[in-house]
């Protein structure tokens, strides 16, 4: 009979696109990991992996491996959900990743309120600008929440729900000595500079798909994920930033945040889960505690 653990393993490094990154996810020598999956393949009589420039891929056998052991794996989790649904009960421990800028709206006020209505639950939150999607399945997490640009194609992984939370638009931010918000438009910052994330994250996409849309190219000198520093260019009068709504502190002095008027930009945040889990208490208890969070007013400058 073949090993489960096996073909977890196998399917963590086709994820992971290697064996040391796999071994690394597993907490696990890269040694142990390739002696596994060379077991495996003296089982089964073929190879089940082969170099694919600087990653690893799987052979055609791998492959059919694979969709069989997705089938194997989606069993197990709906077995698991259903004795956690019999029981009735929400769990001890549960693993929740979420972004950055979801902390202080979002994340915090849902971890409060899951430690008062369940004080047994233990709550692993990963905090990472890494897309966690993807971990869904392979059962390192159980909850993410995750955000979504309206212009950016849907990548939800097989066997994964998604749960809409709120629909936060990115908010104009410069510096000023009398705070408050006011609507603008794109085409108000052509002589702006501005500081903006990475073109290759889905919210520097969107960003340059909106000025797009406007017209015109800006001037973007500053480039980082780090709202943080977004916001403390944009209240030096350095740089004008672009942030979500959530992320913003609408008490934080000498700054003012405005609608966009003219080519709005938007995300989606939402809670994230295996299908599988979809009957499971704990899982369920952690989605309710982000959809309340989502749903409490935002405090006025």
């Amino acid at each position: 009979m073949l090993d489960i653990r096996r073909l977890h393993m196998l399917k963590t490094v086709v994820a992971r696109g290697s064996i040391a990154a796999a071994a690394q996810s597993l907490a696990l020598s890269p040694g142990a990991v390739s002696q596994q999956l060379t077991a495996l393949r003296r089982e089964l009589g073929v190879d089940l992996l082969r170099p694919d420039g600087r990653t690893v891929a799987l052979t055609e056998a791998g492959r059919v491996l694979v969709e069989h052991a997705d089938r194997i794996f989606d069993a197990v989790q709906e077995a698991e959900s259903a004795v956690a649904a019999a029981k009735g009960t929400v769990g001890a421990t549960i693993t929740f990743a979420a972004l950055p800028s979801t902390v202080a709206r979002i994340v915090a006020p849902a971890l409060t309120a899951l430690a008062s209505r369940h004080p047994q639950l233990t709550v692993t939150c990963l905090v990472t600008d890494q897309a966690q999607l993807r971990e869904l399945p392979l059962g390192t997490v159980d909850v993410v929440l995750g955000q979504r640009y309206h212009h950016v194609p849907d990548a939800t992984p097989r066997g994964v729900d998604t749960y809409r939370l709120l629909d936060d638009p990115l908010l104009i931010v410069t510096a000023t000595d009398h705070p408050g918000e006011r609507p603008a438009s794109l085409r108000d910052l052509t002589t702006h500079r501005l500081v903006v994330p990475p073109p290759t994250t889905d919210c520097g996409q969107a960003i340059q798909h909106a000025f797009h849309q406007a017209g015109f190219t800006p001037s973007t000198p500053y480039v980082t994920t780090d709202i943080a520093a977004q916001l403390t260019l944009a209240r030096a009068g350095l740089a004008t930033a672009l942030i979500p709504r959530t992320a913003i502190d609408p008490t934080t002095p000498g700054i003012r945040t405005s609608p966009i008027e003219d080519h709005p930009i938007h995300r989606e945040l939402f809670a994230a889960t295996r299908r599988t889990d979809a009957g499971n208490p704990t899982t369920n208890a952690v989605v309710e505690a982000l959809r309340g969070a989502a749903q409490l007013p935002l405090s006025q400058p």
